[in-house]
């Protein structure tokens, strides 16, 4: 049945996820991957989600317009902070100020920015929600996600729980606010519904988006990667592919052969820790991953 289902959604689209800690190389391969894809014949969306997004920069691209055309069948969008606030508001933005203005005299945009701080995977919430709509609108045939540093986006896996602890209480707290300011809608039922975006959200992660996780081969980043695959566990996310990024295969002096020796080690760990996964290493480079042609010379690795 799990075959089954994923070449039904394979035929309709796939989208890839790339995610890890800042700076192990999510963008150079979440831009590779898009390329590639490209190249096969499909029409693909590259979108990034980071606070300080890379793609553009990558692709040496100049164009503003959104999503910014690379060759034929590829594009990328730069998701800002921006585009995440109408996301927000259109959604759910208006009606949960409805919520919070009852009784706390605060303006739309201050509350706006204090949500976002108060919930810090609110964005990639509606992220995700943007993605699905990507998908169902069947505009692209593959969707590649480059995200913003792993701790922010499993961030947005808590905001179920807290909105369900959050409705546990709600009686008590909008006991006398039964309807919204400017709608009729029940306070409670406007939480609800945010809850259930939440929650289709996870499912939608779950069931149809393929994980990749990014690393290099140091101590914090293997330290770091348990935990990241015990949280992903946790939620029944399945992660098939893992990218070791930055090793280095012609160690020609001194300092790369005790470099390398020192990433040896930590390669034998991760192999042995996840010989479960698909793992691909990419060699370091002695030049910024930068324009089409050094990304094809990724793409040879990427996809051996």
């Amino acid at each position: 049945m799990a075959d089954v289902k994923e070449e039904a959604n394979a035929g309709n689209g796939s989208i890839y996820m790339f995610a890890g800690k800042g700076g192990v190389g999510k963008t150079t391969c979440a831009a590779t991957t898009a390329l590639h894809h490209a190249s096969q014949g499909e029409k693909t969306l590259a979108i990034s989600t980071d606070a300080t997004p890379s793609l553009a920069h990558i692709f040496e691209v100049t164009d503003k317009k959104k999503p910014a055309k690379i060759q034929e069948l590829l594009y990328i969008n730069e998701i800002g902070l921006d585009e995440v606030e109408q996301m927000w508001d259109k959604k759910f933005g208006r009606e949960v100020y409805e919520v919070f203005s009852s009784f706390v005299s605060i303006d739309y945009d201050s509350f706006v920015e204090f949500m976002a701080s108060m919930l810090p995977g609110l964005s990639d919430e509606f992220m995700v929600d943007y993605i699905c709509e990507m998908k169902r609108s069947g505009r692209y045939q593959t969707i590649i996600w480059d995200t913003a540093p792993l701790g922010q986006t499993l961030a947005l896996l808590h905001t179920p729980a807290m909105l369900v602890e959050h409705l546990r209480m709600a009686p008590r707290i909008y006991s006398r606010l039964k309807f919204g300011r400017n709608s009729r809608d029940s306070i409670l039922d406007i939480l609800k519904r945010w809850q259930k975006l939440s929650a289709d959200s996870i499912d939608f992660l779950r069931d149809e988006v393929r994980f990749n996780i990014v690393t290099i081969a140091e101590a914090l980043a293997f330290e770091q990667l348990e935990d990241i695959f015990r949280e992903l566990d946790d939620h029944g996310f399945v992660v098939k592919q893992l990218v070791v990024n930055n090793v280095i295969k012609e160690n020609d002096s001194e300092f790369l052969v005790m470099k390398a020796s020192q990433q040896k080690k930590y390669l034998d760990m991760i192999y042995e820790r996840y010989s479960h996964l698909k793992i691909i290493e990419l060699p370091m480079c002695p030049y910024e991953i930068k324009g089409i042609a050094r990304l094809k010379r990724i793409e040879s690795s990427l996809f051996q």
